[in-house]
């Protein structure tokens, strides 16, 4: 009886804690306009444009990061020192369902007005005009260095020259 009477709790504890673990791989769900972008803090509210990266955890496993453009995801990605470890996943929306495609095996259209402007909506059929991951990554990378270094203004254009900011 003794045995039994300390067995129970410890076997129930256990049970539990394996029930209460979260994936250690795939995306999560995103609460729309309650969570935040990692990289720009701005409310994650289009789920069409929606992207998370999944990495290494300080404590071991692994945990995830959302965003709201795959833009972000893929700027923020490339700042941590642990971007190339194999556990590493990219998820992002599909534009038309918002279902999660691995971001390395979508295709990605030019859309207008996505949150942060990189303006790239993700599928996983090809189609014309259609980018693979790494020519989006080549796009994120010109509008990063275009657009958004110049607070939104065209480099050239009358409203930017000046220097405002600068």
């Amino acid at each position: 009886m003794r045995r039994s009477s300390w067995l129970l709790p410890w076997l129930l504890l256990v049970v539990l804690a394996a029930c209460s673990r979260a994936p250690q791989t795939g995306p999560v769900p995103i609460r729309w306009d309650r969570e935040v972008c990692t990289r720009c803090r701005m409310a994650i509210s289009r789920p069409q444009f929606a992207a998370e990266v999944r990495g290494p955890a300080r404590r071991g496993g692994t945990r995830v990061w959302k965003f709201d453009d795959i833009g972000c995801a893929v700027l923020w990605l490339e700042q941590q020192p642990w971007k190339d470890d194999p556990r590493v996943e990219i998820w992002v929306a599909d534009r038309h369902d918002g279902h999660w495609i691995d971001a390395r095996k979508a295709w990605y259209v030019p859309v207008t007005h996505s949150p942060m402007g990189y303006d790239l909506g993700a599928q996983e059929r090809p189609a014309p005009g259609a980018l693979d991951f790494q020519a989006a990554v080549r796009r994120i990378h010109r509008v990063e260095a275009g657009v958004h270094r110049h607070r939104g203004r065209p480099p050239g254009t009358a409203a930017h020259a000046g220097g405002e900011g600068h």
